[in-house]
């Protein structure tokens, strides 16, 4: 009995253990390590698809009416600038949410995604209680409102269901599906124009979100990882301070603000701003489109390559040149081939910088990954709200919108170099 009692105390000091107790640690070290190790590099891709669907059926929702702002407007008996409310309440309500959604999200991943998934489903039907404007703008507001519980999960989803070296891959292919969204919502406008059809392009949007929204939470079943890195990960109060307190995060709220916002800007007003030099409404809309699924193809290529060969920063500097370019270009030479061109290189090199800046940010701040996406998500919004107020000024003017956009989009390397200093100085504070 006391040689047992012995062998124990030694066994638990690791002092003196014979060889049979080292074989036997060892034994055991394999049968609880090894499963850990494998549950820790296993990749459940389907609940990022799952994710991604709703992740889209949110965007459709966002621009459901900015494809067919006229027929909406003669529908609901109410002017433009109205319509356009029901697309300006997602970026309002999401500067206002981004925090607290995210803190919510690094203490309850999946609680609150299912509350972000039954917030679209709910507003999205919510819009079909009555055919007119007052019923419409309460559905947007409350799909607004879920917006931030779904879009700021994406570095911890990835965080909580990837292999470490699936995580740029998983941040890109749902960044994607954003986009993808605001693809398939501009086609739906497209291919049901008209004041008739305005019920039905609801009808299907809603549709969507809810079908989405019941296979997310069929796929969060399965529960996140239980060492995602974040066996320390923070909550509350704690998970701001640890996100707002990290310097990479905030230098990456200022570098991601304003080509977010110019791209808002751009995709808000580039009807009225072209049509001048002769561009009808039906062809903006396409461009749009077009703009829309560059920017799905370079999400799914661009952020991999920045990834694997460590060029973020330089490819973030190519995107905000190339789109300060483009805007420039098209205030001295405004036409149909000028905005074909532009247009569809910016969505190929901007909209990569969205998943950039969020696998930068979940790499530098692992303790509260959803916080500092929800920063992130919300400078970009911010500015948004702030270069389409000013482009907004200037809708008559498009030379001198143009040329605003483009003088602000420049305005964002300083931010990208004082970043850059910092990744030099301390690359993993």
């Amino acid at each position: 009995m006391i040689r047992r009692s012995a062998r124990r105390r030694d066994e638990s000091f690791g002092r003196h253990a014979p060889l049979t107790s080292a074989n036997e640690n060892a034994r055991v070290a394999a049968t609880t390590v090894a499963p850990h190790v494998e549950q820790h590099t296993k990749s459940r891709w389907s609940v990022f698809l799952a994710y991604g669907l709703l992740a889209a059926a949110t965007q459709a929702l966002f621009v459901n009416y900015a494809p067919v702002t006229q027929d909406a407007a003669r529908h609901f008996g109410v002017s433009i600038g109205a319509i356009g409310l029901l697309s300006q309440v997602f970026p309002l309500i999401y500067v206002l949410l981004a925090i607290p959604a995210g803190i919510a999200l690094d203490r309850f991943l999946r609680p609150g995604l299912v509350v972000g998934a039954v917030l679209t489903a709910s507003g999205a039907f919510l819009r079909l209680v009555a055919d007119d404007f007052t019923w419409a703008f309460i559905g947007q507001v409350v799909a607004a409102v879920g917006q931030p519980f779904i879009l700021n999960a994406i570095p911890g989803l990835a965080v909580g269901y990837l292999a470490e070296k699936h995580r740029a891959t998983g941040i890109a292919a749902a960044s994607s599906a954003t986009f993808a969204g605001m693809v398939l919502g501009y086609l739906l406008g497209a291919f049901l124009p008209g004041e008739s059809h305005i019920r039905t392009l609801t009808l299907i949007t809603a549709l969507i979100a809810m079908d989405a929204g019941l296979c997310l939470v069929g796929a969060l079943r399965f529960p996140p990882q239980t060492s995602r890195e974040s066996a320390s990960v923070t909550s509350g109060l704690r998970a701001f301070r640890a996100a707002f307190g990290n310097r990479h995060v905030r230098r990456l709220c200022a570098v991601v603000a304003i080509p977010m916002g110019a791209f808002i800007a751009l995709a808000t007003f580039v009807q009225p701003l072209l049509a001048p030099a002769g561009v009808s409404e039906s062809t903006a809309g396409l461009i749009l489109a077009l703009t829309m699924i560059a920017g799905v193809v370079g999400c799914a290529v661009v952020p991999i390559w920045a990834d694997r060969h460590g060029r973020e920063v330089q490819v973030m500097g190519v995107a905000i040149v190339f789109t300060a370019g483009a805007c420039l270009h098209l205030a001295l030479v405004p036409s149909t081939p000028m905005a074909f061109l532009t247009l569809l290189g910016t969505g190929f090199v901007l909209l990569p910088a969205l998943p950039i800046v969020l696998s930068l940010s979940e790499r530098h701040a692992p303790e509260a990954e959803s916080t500092a996406a929800g920063l992130i998500w919300m400078a970009g919004n911010l500015g948004g709200v702030l270069l389409t107020t000013a482009v907004g000024l200037f809708v008559v003017r498009p030379e001198i919108a143009f040329g605003v956009l483009s003088a602000a989009t420049l305005l964002a390397l300083p931010a990208l170099q004082w970043f850059r200093k910092l990744e030099h100085q301390d690359p993993m504070t």
